[in-house]
Parts: structure tokens; C-alpha cells; sequence
């Protein structure tokens, strides 16, 4: 699913030595569970960004979902992204003028071709809603919902296209440790249903049930959860 070989990553500005990612190889296969841990300004959410498709100004390789991130162009990344990735952020992310249902079908407004799925957007909103529990906040604004509503929304969101892959960014931060251990289920049941879920987190409670902690430190993977480090 994820396979990264010898990847470098320099920020603007940064100095020749300063590397925010330096030599990282690292495989996840499909199906898989896994937190990516580390210290703030190890370098876990460049590498997020770097499996997404977000940051595309790297050395090395990026393969996922068996395509080379590098050779594609802004319109086929676009594509690569709404088919096979979906994102989940510590934020929510949501628009406030928008009731929870339009919020999820909201990346259907930005296809510039074929929807990923058969289904009529809208609809599929609306089941993936109800899926999470949500049936009765279709019409609600995200204001008037609590902070695992607003979690459940985003994830419906990022479900939309029915992708292989979800990429979570600290997505418990926001939340209390009974909502927050209601988010981690429902990571644990979508990768049950098949999805592979990518964590980054500084949480004990969420790397603790993960099936594979892959920990990483200035930039460098120190433990890839299967015993081996760079």
C-alpha cells in the first residue's frame, strides 16, 4: 500500500543540514493499523504529507496504492487523492455555514471528472452519516454539534469516495479521553471493514491500539514496529 525509499525532506530556508526528513524507507502494507509517533518536530506530519500527495517537494520515493506520487501532475494527483485517500485532521476541519451533510458530500463540488463511486454523492453522504450514528444531524451546523460529532462528521467526510487509505493527523487532540477512546473505535472498526488507518499521535491511548507503532525521531525512523530502525 505505502512504500517510501531513501526520502529526504528540506524546508525552505532551512540550512543544507537541516533535514526534516532524512533517508526514510519504510513499507505499510494494506489492511494495516498503524500510529506513527514521535516528538513535536520529529518530522511524523512532513511524513503524513509526504504519503498524501500534500507535499510533493521531496528526494527518494513515495509509492502508494502502487503509483509513483512523483509522476503524476497536479490534475492526477488530484485524481490519485480523491480515489484512494482520505484525511482526517485534529481541527475537523469543517465549514460553519454548511449543515453536516453538505460538509461530507463537499468534495464531490471539486471533482474536475468522474466521481470515484457509482452512488450519487449526496446519498452517499447521507448513509455514511447515518453509518456513524449521525442520522439526526444531517441538517445541523457544525456549531451545534459536540467536538466527537464534529470528529464523526470529518471522518464521514473523509469516507466519501470510499478510499483505501485514511491519513489521521492527531485525531483525538481535540477531544476528551471518553470521546477520544470513542474516536480510536471507530478507527479500530473501519480497519476491521478493510481500510488501511495511518495515525499520527503523541497519545499513549491511541499508538496503545494500534496493531504496529512505527516511531520516529529528528527525522529518522528509530523503530518501524517490526523491529528494525534506520
Amino acid at each position: 500500500m505505502i512504500r517510501l525509499t531513501q526520502v529526504e525532506k528540506r524546508y525552505p530556508g532551512a540550512a543544507a543540514g537541516e533535514l526534516a526528513l532524512r533517508k526514510v524507507s519504510l513499507q505499510i502494507d494494506e489492511g494495516e493499523l498503524v500510529a506513527i509517533v514521535g516528538t513535536s518536530g520529529s518530522g511524523k506530519t512532513t511524513l503524513l504529507n509526504l504519503i498524501g500527495g500534500l507535499d510533493r517537494d521531496y528526494r527518494g520515493t513515495v509509492e502508494v496504492a502502487g503509483h509513483n506520487l512523483a509522476a503524476l501532475n497536479d490534475r492526477k494527483m488530484a485524481d490519485f487523492r480523491n480515489r484512494h485517500v482520505g484525511f482526517v485532521f485534529q481541527h475537523f476541519s469543517l465549514l460553519d455555514h454548511l449543515t453536516a451533510l453538505e460538509n461530507v458530500a463537499l468534495p464531490a463540488a471539486f471533482l474536475r471528472g468522474p466521481a470515484p463511486i457509482s452512488e450519487d454523492p449526496v446519498a452517499r453522504a447521507r448513509a455514511t452519516l447515518e453509518e456513524m450514528g449521525l442520522g439526526s444531524k444531517l441538517g445541523e451546523n457544525p456549531n451545534n454539534l459536540s467536538g466527537g460529532q464534529k470528529q464523526r462528521v470529518a471522518i464521514a467526510r473523509a469516507l466519501l469516495f470510499r478510499p483505501k487509505l485514511l491519513l489521521c493527523d492527531e485525531p483525538t487532540g481535540s477531544l476528551d479521553s471518553t470521546t477520544g477512546a470513542q474516536i480510536i473505535e471507530q478507527f479500530q472498526a473501519l480497519n476491521r471493514e478493510g481500510y488501511t488507518v495511518v495515525i499520527i499521535t503523541h497519545e499513549n491511548r491511541v499508538s496503545e491500539a494500534a496493531r504496529r507503532i512505527i516511531r520516529i525521531e529528528d527525522g529518522r525512523i528509530v523503530d518501524d514496529g517490526r523491529g528494525g530502525a534506520q
